[in-house]
């Protein structure tokens, strides 16, 4: 069907300008800074994004997270502290009430600590893929 191979993907660097990097943005997005430049913070407040990077300008205003990060903390804080509470509950044997307490002050710290940088880093994976406007 094909004589040839199909072309190779640009590859990103000087001569093409256009290409976005996936890591380096997403490591900007985790800290919650402009996925472009990595100055300009690109939360306004604890998970409001911003219109644009008081830096550089980029439009954030198309971005949309909607529920991802609430899905990936859960999905993050279930597999950390679930077999965390089995090796708790099996070697120590606690009180269920100090089980519980400190589980629960453990899960909702970890989710509010990972909850502005997983929307962080999905708008950065936004923008690194072109995914705007949806």
């Amino acid at each position: 069907m094909y004589d040839q191979a199909p072309p190779a993907p640009p590859l990103a660097d000087a001569q093409n300008p256009d290409e976005r990097m996936l890591r380096p943005a997403l490591w900007r997005g985790w800290r919650r800074r402009c996925p472009q430049c990595g100055a300009g913070p690109m939360l306004k407040g604890y998970l409001k994004m911003r219109d644009h990077c008081p830096v550089c300008s980029e439009p954030f205003h198309h971005h949309r997270a909607d529920d991802g990060p609430a899905y990936l903390a859960i999905l993050v804080v279930g597999h950390i502290m679930a077999p965390m509470l089995h090796i708790a509950f099996t070697v120590w044997r606690p009180d269920p009430m100090i089980l519980a307490t400190s589980f629960s002050i453990g899960c909702i710290a970890l989710s509010l600590y990972l909850l502005p940088r997983l929307k962080g880093a999905l708008v950065a994976f936004q923008w690194a893929r072109r995914m705007h406007g949806f």
